[in-house]
């Protein structure tokens, strides 16, 4: 099989990205400068679960189709990152795009722990960073969710969770890195795109989330270069989301939020 020339591998990562998170830092950057030419960034609110209908049912299917679709770019990189080669009766098939990012359940339970673990260690710096962005004016106010009470409420909450991070996790961390060291860039300057990346599309919740997720891209991106396994970044991610979004939902008027 004809291996594909770095100029086409570029062409690739440009779709990829244009398709996906590169699509939604142009979009972050921009609404960040409009937040800012518009008020104090610590008078703007940032609100990442939206309704999209007062009609319950409508407003449920709009939300499953964004998330479907969204999975939409993650085939792709799984398409892009399997070996295609036509295989002869006794000759080793083609590898698995799966197994290659480690995004699959050979050791669940190692997995799960280390996404607890890298949960934790994210989760509990990123609310003082939070805190500190809001104190020096330079974080919006950021609503997880303003979806309407409704029976599907919280599973689409999670199920929006999982989205994130398996979209996150699987393109920017395990795809990019792999493409980026076929370009022949070194280890720390292909986790810094990376870094950068995930930060940028954060920018539309002010500096202090371009900040937070920025080092978050680091922490991933080098214990993926460690393990070769994307699971157990997708596991903590997930978690992150989920005790945001499903917490602020059921909790967040509550507590005088929202």
């Amino acid at each position: 099989m004809l291996v594909p020339s770095r100029r086409r591998l570029r062409l690739e990562v440009w779709i990829v990205l244009g398709l996906s998170l590169g699509q939604s830092a142009v979009y972050s950057v921009v609404q960040l400068l409009d937040k800012m030419t518009r008020a104090p960034l610590a008078e703007g609110t940032s609100t990442l679960n939206r309704s999209q209908s007062s009609r319950e049912y409508f407003d449920l299917t709009y939300q499953l189709l964004d998330i479907i679709f969204a999975l939409v770019p993650v085939l792709l990189v799984i398409y892009f990152l399997t070996d295609h080669r036509q295989s002869t009766p006794g000759a080793p098939q083609g590898s698995s795009a799966f197994r290659k990012l480690g995004f699959d359940f050979a050791r669940p339970g190692r997995d799960l722990l280390q996404g607890l673990g890298l949960a934790a260690l994210i989760g509990i710096p990123s609310l003082g960073l939070y805190a500190a962005g809001r104190a020096l004016g330079i974080t919006t106010a950021i609503i997880p969710s303003a979806l309407d009470s409704y029976w599907w409420t919280v599973p689409v909450l999670i199920l929006s969770a999982v989205r994130h991070a398996v979209v996150e996790e699987v393109i920017v961390v395990g795809y990019l890195l792999d493409r980026f060291g076929k370009f022949g860039w070194s280890m720390p300057l292909a986790i810094f795109a990376s870094s950068m990346l995930r930060g940028s599309y954060h920018l539309y919740q002010g500096f202090g989330p371009f900040i937070g997720n920025a080092i978050m891209g680091v922490v991933f991106a080098w214990l993926y270069t460690k393990t070769r396994r994307v699971m157990p970044l997708v596991v903590a991610h997930a978690l992150l989301d989920i005790v945001a979004f499903v917490g602020f939902s059921l909790f967040g008027k509550a507590v005088g939020l929202g």
